[in-house]
């Protein structure tokens, strides 16, 4: 288990998942504007330069949070397996250290502390264990958001809160950003599926048609604001939107929205 998590971690800090690749050269072929380009152009650039050289490819290397899928298979100290490897990881790779005290700031120097890392289980069937790390950095998490809307607000009142937050965001969150965004359930469970969603692969769609017409339409929507590459103008804002749903009560209809960087990394691995 350690050794996975290292391994994993390792290959999601320096190589770019194949469709975020791809999204991103098709949106530098695409793009009219000279920087919007040129940013693009770095971004490219920066990508392969840390294949080559074999290092992260952003210095923030994410808070550690990783999403497990647990089937019918007997695990020992699965809690602390993903802790040891966040830690080598940490040596190894190396990764930044980032993970402190909230009060304190005091800096614990292994990317583990009081509930790091960050560990979703999720019980599925089947005989395999699947672990998904996912180092997110905090230029673009700190440009979530929550709402809890009136049910009133509908459809309309989903689209305008994602496009608000993306505009309050700006070039902040390091765009070309990806968009997740949860739907339903109670405030906590729609943020964690907005950030759920972003383990979706970019550019398609949901199986969901009214879903995925929701996140075409939203996409559409914030890349017609022009905030651009780096926020410093251009086609694309978004590189996609995904979007999951859970039912929620009566009163209520809550909305989570998770911004990505253009480095949207992730690994996944399985183990049976």
């Amino acid at each position: 288990m350690e050794e996975e998590v290292c391994r994993l971690f390792k290959k999601a800090v320096i190589y770019l998942p194949s469709d975020v690749k791809k999204a991103l050269k098709d949106a530098y072929h695409d793009e009219t504007e000279e920087v919007a380009r040129l940013n693009l152009g770095a971004v490219l650039d920066n990508i392969e330069a840390a294949e080559d050289m074999g290092v992260p490819l952003c210095q923030d290397t994410g808070l550690p949070i990783i999403f497990v899928k647990l089937g019918k298979v007997q695990v020992e100290n699965l809690y602390q397996g993903i802790r040891r490897g966040v830690e080598r990881a940490t040596r190894e790779v190396p990764l930044r250290p980032n993970v402190v005290d909230p009060f304190t700031r005091k800096n614990t120097g292994t990317n583990t502390g009081q509930l790091i890392p960050q560990i979703d289980v999720e019980l599925v069937e089947g005989d395999y264990l699947e672990i998904t790390v996912f180092p997110k950095g905090f230029g673009s998490e700190n440009n979530n958001a929550l709402k809890m809307a009136l049910p009133g607000e509908g459809v309309e009142g989903v689209k305008n809160f994602v496009l608000d937050t993306v505009l309050v965001a700006g070039g902040k969150p390091c765009p070309p950003i990806i968009i997740g965004v949860g739907v339903g359930g109670s405030s906590d469970l729609a943020l964690k599926m907005s950030k759920k969603a972003l383990l979706g692969e970019v550019g398609v769609r949901n199986p969901d048609e009214k879903l995925a017409q929701l996140e075409e339409e939203i996409l559409n929507q914030v890349n017609s604001t022009g905030i651009g590459p780096m926020g410093l103008g251009g086609k694309t804002t978004a590189l996609d939107v995904k979007i999951l749903a859970a039912d929620t009560h009566t009163a209520g209809l809550p909305i989570g929205v998770c911004i990505q960087c253009w480095a949207a990394r992730k690994s996944t691995g399985r183990l049976k």
